[in-house]
Parts: structure tokens; sequence; C-alpha cells
């Protein structure tokens, strides 16, 4: 499982994240929102390990091992993955050659591009030219070669076409293990179980509900958590009234 215990963090000299407790367990996948600038993205970098992100107190454990002070690397080797909202562009490395490293050898990257449409890019450069769904294609096929039992989705669905969100939605879903068939006549703790894969999502325009059955939302703002509850219901909350009121009956 993840677990993030009094968690606070600084870019610089700004506080941007503020005492926070956070608990995935396997099978769990957990969306959060937050307006603009809360700190959500803060947090899945966070959890990643990017250096630039100082955490000043509090842990993060996961599956058992403080990962608090461990190098990016080491956090992918454990079993992390981040589809970024905006990835970066690499020349001079083609999209083959990164499933390849991302798989370790172990899987066929051309059967893995077909599940998500993207044979004809795979002897392109990493991002090079690429429209809003075909960033977050590549983001996926990195991922699924990847297979960590930790996934944090930054904004999947942003710049994305209505073509391309169902693909998308359904990709996630079955990197989540959401699509399992499971076995009827069993309770639905019973079913949760069978799953291993943690998520974490980052959405704005709740698109990404519509193809994700998430088990938890919660709510940051202005870098501290303030509300955990069906991610619907907070949805429906923030369409309807924003996040000020959210807050304030969360509060």
């Amino acid at each position: 499982m993840l677990q993030i215990e009094d968690l606070q963090v600084k870019l610089g000299d700004t506080e941007i994240l503020k005492h926070i407790d956070l608990e995935i367990n396997p099978g769990e996948t957990h969306v959060l929102f937050g307006p603009n600038g809360s700190g959500k993205t803060s947090l899945l970098m966070t959890i990643m390990g990017y250096p630039q992100y100082r955490v000043t107190g509090g842990k993060i454990v996961f599956k058992g091992e403080e990962i608090t002070n461990m190098p990016v690397n080491e956090r992918a080797q454990l079993g992390i993955g981040l589809s970024y909202q905006r990835p970066p562009t690499i020349h001079g490395v083609k999209m083959k050659q990164m499933v390849q490293i991302c798989a370790k050898g172990e899987v066929d990257a051309e059967t893995l591009a077909e599940k998500v449409n993207f044979s004809e890019f795979m002897e392109r450069d990493i991002n090079a030219g690429f429209s809003g769904g075909e960033i977050k294609r590549s983001e996926l096929l990195q991922l699924m070669a990847q297979d960590p039992d930790l996934l944090l989705f930054d904004e999947p669905e942003s710049g994305v076409d209505l073509e391309n969100i169902s693909l998308i939605g359904n990709t996630i879903g079955k990197l989540l293990q959401r699509d399992f068939k499971l076995n009827a006549g069993k309770t639905q703790k019973e079913r949760r179980n069978e799953r291993t894969k943690m998520g974490l999502i980052i959405t704005h325009t709740g698109f990404i509900l519509d193809y994700v059955t998430a088990d938890k939302g919660q709510l940051l703002y202005d870098g501290m958590l303030t509300c955990t509850s069906n991610p619907r219901e907070i949805f429906k909350c923030i369409s309807e009234v924003g996040y000020g009121e959210c807050i304030r009956c969360a509060i």
C-alpha cells in the first residue's frame, strides 16, 4: 500500500504541501480534485521523488518500505509510475526504444502499441510533434510497458479530444484492473481484494469518472487535504457551488 503521514513539502522557499495524510490500499483508485495551484501535481511529483520538491516533514511508505528520500529511478523500479500532464519532448530517442526500456525487453513493443493505436508513431522521437491525444497515448504506452503497482495520472483528459477520451479512459481502467471479471457472489470487499494495482488520478473535468470507477475522492485546497468522500459527490459539489463552498462544507 501507499501510506503518506504528515507530509510537508517546499518548492524553493514556498510551502506547497501541508500535513498531508493519505492511504491507498492495494486494489484502490483515488481521484484528486482541487483548483489550479492547490498542490495536486506537487503531491504526485513528491510521491515520484523529484528532488526539487523538498520534504521538510513526515514520510512516504510504499509496500512497507520508506521511500521519503529515495531517488526517482529506485521508486520506478519499486513499482511507481507517473503519467505527466505535460511530458517533455525527447529528441534522439524513438518511442520504440523507450517502450523497450520501460518493459526491460520483457514484452513486444509493437504489440503494446497496437492496443492504444500507436503503431505509426513508434519510429518517431518521443512526443515530437504529437497532438494532445497522441501525447496521452504515448504516456499510457510507457506505463503499460512498465506495469507499475502504483499508477499516478496528472489530468489524463486534458488536451484530449472526444475521439481519444474513450480510448484513454478505458486503457486507464485496464491498467488499474477496473475491468477485472470478478466472480459473482463475492462481497464488494472480496472483489476489491482481487485487484492489486493502486491509482491516484488528478482531474479537473471529471470525464475520467465515466471510465474509471474510483473508490475515494480527495479534495486538495491550499496544500491541504480537506475532504474525503465519494468522488462523484465531490465533483457534483464542485460543479454546482465551486471549490470555496465545498471547502466550507467540509470544514
